[in-house]
């Protein structure tokens, strides 16, 4: 008998658990402003409330913006440029300034929640690497001066070039060169301080330059085969939740298993260059939209299921004065006359209604024996061909730890790959058909293979 039948049978013993899940998410905005052409800030928070957007990432600490978004009710995190990096870490005294002026002024009318320190700064032509963890800890003694430092948090987004390998999620590491110089102090910085790391995650760039291999469905949140893990089988059914449990890979292969993680820039672009494979308002369309319903349903990544995925959009507006190719003017949500690139739902009230229409799951009849639901996941896992991975312990779904669970899963995975024909969901009247997804934990059943 296998190690993996033998571990299913000593789950005959446990009762059904009830459902759980974690938390939603959350979704923000990035409101960038490189643009001659955009709304008044006053206009912009007006946008951001009727939206029900209550949380917007800035990439500075303008004024007149900061301004705005007093008593709105809106979570503001503000950056410190790279360029004050070098100037930041050498002296305590122009952090001390720098918060005074460009923080403690708006506080607590203005909500700031966070600072980026930098952004992207390993890729930073200025090579302002060096800089990066003295800095972030004299705002953080600078935040501590003023009493603002149980309110406000630090961290410093990283681009995923920051990863030599993100392929297969979990063999997901650091180039060698970061890890001593900044990695490390920066990610023990995070975990003595609470604070998330920031990474800035694009499954477009990943699709535009491996569409031979990287399915459009897979990339945009929409049904599809999915990938396993060969590492530790565990089964992906987005591009976004690989990147993201690839960087927590790497920050665990470096000794910090347990620093969260926020998205602080994720999008699609809505128009692109020839050459910028499946950039178009239809795919942009369905990633965002895709992505904001993934964050609301309350699931973490495979290998973190518990906590919540939380992301800030890139970006508010299409930005007419960047530059580089087409895509990076056409990441807005927004035109700057307010009308909207395409329609995507920022919360679970506005979102359309249960999208299972004719689909169909196979689950597994509580009410049968423990001897005819065992018969019947023996079958599926061995003759019948099920992909059982996912309930192997330490899998996605291997919670909750119920024989009735298990068999749900296992039945449902036989009737998707027969293509729910006639007959595969009966197992001897142990199963039945539903036409509402199962819910077991927080485990999700394929609908098809």
């Amino acid at each position: 008998m296998s190690l993996f039948v033998l571990s299913l049978l000593m789950l005959s013993s446990f009762s059904v658990m009830p459902f759980t899940h974690a938390d939603s998410g959350m979704i923000g905005v990035n409101y960038g402003r490189i643009a001659n052409n955009l709304p008044a800030p006053e206009k912009v928070v007006e946008l951001l409330k009727s939206q029900g957007i209550n949380r917007v990432k800035l990439y500075d600490t303008d004024s007149s913006v900061l301004t705005a978004l007093a008593n709105s009710g809106i979570k503001v995190v503000v950056s410190l440029p790279n360029e004050n990096l070098s100037a930041a870490a050498a002296d305590q005294s122009y952090t001390d300034a720098w918060v005074q002026d460009n923080v403690k002024k708006y506080t607590p009318a203005t909500d700031i929640e966070a600072i980026a320190v930098g952004n992207e700064v390993f890729v930073d032509p200025g090579n302002t690497t060096a800089y990066l963890v003295p800095a972030m800890k004299n705002v953080q003694s600078s935040l501590a001066k003023f009493s603002l430092d149980g309110a406000i948090k630090i961290s410093s987004p990283l681009a995923l070039s920051a990863l030599a390998n993100s392929y297969p999620p979990s063999a997901g590491s650091f180039k060698p060169d970061l890890i001593e110089p900044v990695i490390k102090p920066m990610l023990d910085f995070l975990r003595k301080t609470s604070s998330h790391l920031m990474v800035n995650a694009y499954p477009f760039f990943a699709y535009a330059a491996n569409a031979d291999k990287i399915s459009l469905e897979y990339a945009l949140f929409k049904e599809n085969a999915g990938n396993v893990d060969s590492g530790n089988g565990l089964k992906y059914e987005n591009l976004l939740d690989a990147q993201i449990d690839a960087v927590f890979a790497a920050m665990s292969a470096v000794g910090f298993n347990d620093v969260k993680v926020v998205v602080t820039e994720t999008g699609w672009p809505s128009a692109g260059d020839e050459n910028e494979i499946g950039a178009g308002s239809a795919n942009a369309a369905a990633y965002n939209g895709g992505l904001v319903k993934r964050v609301l349903t309350g699931n973490g990544t495979p290998l973190k299921p518990k906590e919540p995925l939380n992301v800030y959009l890139f970006a508010l507006f299409n930005e007419n004065q960047k530059t580089g190719p087409t895509s990076e003017r056409n990441y807005g949500l927004f035109y700057p006359n307010e009308n909207k690139v395409y329609d995507v739902p920022f919360s679970a009230k506005s979102m359309p209604v249960n999208d299972s229409k004719e689909k169909t799951w196979c689950v597994a009849n509580g009410k049968t024996s423990k001897e005819k639901l065992q018969e019947g996941l023996d079958y599926a896992c061995g003759e019948g061909g099920a992909d059982c991975r996912p309930i192997q312990k330490g899998a996605t779904c291997y919670d909750p730890e119920s024989l009735e669970a298990h068999a749900s899963y296992a039945f449902n995975s036989y009737y998707q790959k027969n293509a729910r024909g006639v007959g595969t969901c009966d197992f001897g009247g142990a199963a039945y058909v539903v036409s509402q997804p199962p819910k077991y934990g927080k485990c999700e059943f394929p609908t098809g293979h």
